[in-house]
C-alpha cells in the first residue's frame, strides 16, 4: 500500500540506532504515524522538526502495518518559533492538542487546513496577534469531532442578543438576564466569538481558552481517562496572567 500527502511535524522520537517514528498530522490521511530511516543525520532530523510542512510518502505491506515514510521539506518553520518565546509556546501547545485529540489514521481536512495556517500566524508573530485565531481553530477541533458548540442563542430564552455566558454542561450560549443567578457556575463566552468584528484583547483570548479547554477535556479526553495536555494549560496560564509571553 502506497499514498502521497501534506504534513505538519508533530513529533519525532529515536527508534533504533539510525531511525525514527515520526508522528504526522496529515491532509487527507488525519494524524498518522511512520517510520524514518536515517533520521540520526542532522540534515535530516533538521527538517522533521515539529511545526514544519512536509510532503510525504507512505508505503505499508498492508494497512494496518506502521509503515515506512519517506520526506521532502516544503516549509522550514521551526526555526522562527525559537525567536519568541510566545512562539514557542504556541507551537507546543498546537501539535500536542492535535496530538491529543485527533484519533489516529482519522481523516479531518479541515483539522489540518485551520492547524497550518495557525502554525504560519504563530511563527511569525505574539499571542495578541494569534490568540483568537487559537481558540477558533480549537472550536473547529470540536466541531470536528462531532461536539461543536452552539454559541447562536440563549439556551434558556432563544433571545440571540446580549449573550455572555456558556453552559458548561451543554455548550450552548446563555443570555446575561438568563444566567444571572447563576454566573458562578456559567463559563464566559468573549465576545470576539460573538462578534467577529471585535478586537479581543488578553482577558478576552483567556477566556476563550478556557472556554476550548474545558469542553476539550469534558467531552473528548475525559472519557478516556486523558486531560488537557501540560503545554496547553501552561498557554492558557499565561494567558490569564494577562501577560505577553515575550516580556
Amino acid at each position: 500500500m502506497q499514498w502521497c500527502d501534506e504534513a505538519i511535524v508533530l513529533s519525532l522520537r529515536p527508534h533504533g540506532e539510525t531511525a525514527g517514528i515520526l508522528e504526522l498530522l496529515t491532509r487527507k490521511h488525519g494524524r498518522h504515524l511512520g517510520v524514518v530511516h536515517g533520521c540520526s543525520s542532522s540534515r535530516i532530523r533538521g527538517a522533521l522538526q515539529p511545526g514544519n510542512r512536509l510532503n510525504v510518502t507512505w508505503r505499508a505491506r498492508i494497512a494496518e502495518h506502521l509503515g515506512v515514510l519517506e520526506t521532502e521539506l516544503m516549509i522550514a518553520r521551526a526555526p522562527q518559533f525559537f525567536e519568541r518565546r510566545s512562539s514557542l509556546t504556541g507551537l507546543n501547545a498546537a501539535i500536542a492538542v492535535a496530538a491529543a485529540v485527533l484519533p489516529e489514521r482519522e481523516p479531518h481536512e479541515a483539522a489540518y487546513e485551520g492547524g497550518d495556517a495557525l502554525l504560519d500566524a504563530i511563527s511569525g508573530g505574539d499571542l495578541a496577534d494569534w490568540g483568537t485565531l487559537f481558540v477558533y481553530w480549537e472550536l473547529g477541533l470540536l466541531h470536528e469531532l462531532g461536539f461543536g458548540l452552539d454559541l447562536s442563542a440563549c439556551a434558556v430564552t432563544g433571545a440571540s442578543h446580549d449573550l455572555i455566558y456558556v453552559s458548561p454542561r451543554s455548550g450552548r450560549a446563555v443570555s446575561r438576564d438568563a444566567g444571572q443567578n447563576y454566573r458562578d457556575r456559567l463559563l464566559a463566552l468573549p465576545q470576539f466569538l460573538r462578534s467577529p468584528g471585535i478586537e479581543a484583547d488578553m482577558a478576552g483570548i483567556a477566556a476563550g481558552l478556557q472556554l476550548t479547554a474545558h469542553f476539550l477535556s469534558r467531552w473528548v479526553l475525559n472519557p478516556y481517562g486523558r486531560e488537557i495536555p501540560f503545554a496547553r494549560q501552561r498557554l492558557a496560564d499565561l494567558a490569564g496572567r494577562g501577560l505577553s509571553l515575550d516580556e
